[in-house]
């Protein structure tokens, strides 16, 4: 199973994914989410594949989703909306992001990841 990490090195929860990862020797590719963000075809994929409500995907408590104000934006906002907005800037995905292509996990939980990664 090839795995997609779609990571910001930076960000604590995203290292705490990635150790998890490694301690379950999951192989993946990592992705630095704000350089290489998913492009907005992906991120359709993606949402459409994970099940969850498109304002998951919104890193909220990011400095960038304040300053664009989008919290109220996403209350009203089409779908196609969303994922143009989310497609502008790899900070404003909630992160990490982890998919092999039919499943995907956003943020990290570990009994999620155990759920989703280890069945």
């Amino acid at each position: 199973m090839a795995l997609t990490f779609y990571w910001y090195p930076k960000c604590g929860t995203c290292r705490k994914a990635k150790k998890w990862l490694d301690e379950h020797n999951l192989s993946y590719e990592e992705i630095h989410i704000t350089d290489n963000p998913p492009s907005r075809s992906e991120l359709e994929t993606l949402y459409k594949k994970s099940g969850l409500e498109l304002k998951k995907f919104f890193n909220t408590s990011g400095q960038k989703y304040r300053e664009l104000g989008l919290k109220d934006k996403v209350k009203t906002s089409t779908e196609e909306e969303l994922l143009d907005i989310l497609a502008t800037d790899g900070m404003l995905i909630k992160r990490p992001l982890l998919t092999d292509g039919e499943k995907v996990t956003v943020g990290f939980k570990e009994e999620e990841y155990e759920k989703t990664w280890l069945s």
